[in-house]
């Protein structure tokens, strides 16, 4: 299996894919307004939207998979102990080895890729990419020069229709339901209707407690 950790890093500006991230922006500046609005729609909006923007920043000291990680264990953590949602400084390392961020390879990689699906997924709810734009979409991803394996992944999130459940069904742990929901908040940084009633949407699809949703929301939400 391709690198999928390695990927979702790359995708959110993470730590060494520095490269990487000016690739992206110069296709970025190169799009006439109607690409960048497919581009943002879809997977670069990971990258220079609003929640694109938020990972950039802490997202590319850690690398992705560990602010993710960090960002669940620590909500999970929180909400188990009855205490009050509240943002701040997430204890990155504590996550560590856990189903949150597991230190086998082939797990984190496993998850690394789910949660690559879930955020494209949210990035393109708020809107439908048309032919054209969907073609300048491609071109930028060949430019990235991402794994075959990689691209295919992407593509195929990208064309499959939009549906909750079936991002909900990548979960394989209320834990892993938890990192879900924070990945997909990151990218819906700047919610749009269409983006609030897609977190909605998932959040009962994933079976989240109220209260976990609340802590994930805050902890996401102290992420700069």
């Amino acid at each position: 299996m391709f690198n999928a950790k390695s990927l979702l890093d790359n995708l959110t500006g993470g730590q060494g894919v520095q490269g990487l991230t000016d690739k992206a922006k110069q296709t970025w500046d190169g799009q006439s307004a109607l690409g960048k609005g497919a581009i943002a729609g879809g997977l670069l909006g990971l990258l220079l939207t609003g929640g694109g923007r938020k990972i950039l920043g802490t997202g590319a000291k850690v690398g992705a998979s560990a602010l993710i990680g960090g960002l669940a264990y620590q909500a999970w953590q929180d909400w188990k102990k009855g205490k009050e949602p509240a943002a701040g400084p997430v204890a990155l390392p504590a996550a560590e080895g856990t189903v949150f961020l597991p230190s086998d390879s082939t797990a984190a990689n496993d998850l690394s890729a789910r949660l690559v699906q879930a955020m494209v997924s949210v990035a393109k709810a708020d809107g439908h990419v048309t032919p054209d734009e969907r073609a300048r979409i491609d071109e930028a991803l060949q430019r990235m020069g991402l794994e075959a394996e990689a691209e295919a992944l992407i593509k195929a999130e990208l064309d499959a229709p939009l549906d909750v459940r079936r991002i909900a069904g990548l979960a394989r742990s209320p834990e892993e339901a938890a990192e879900i929901y924070a990945a997909s908040l990151l990218v819906a940084d700047d919610q749009s209707l269409e983006e609030k009633g897609y977190l909605a949407m998932l959040a009962a699809a994933l079976n989240l407690e109220p209260g976990l949703v609340q802590h994930l929301e805050a902890r996401v939400a102290g992420v700069s």
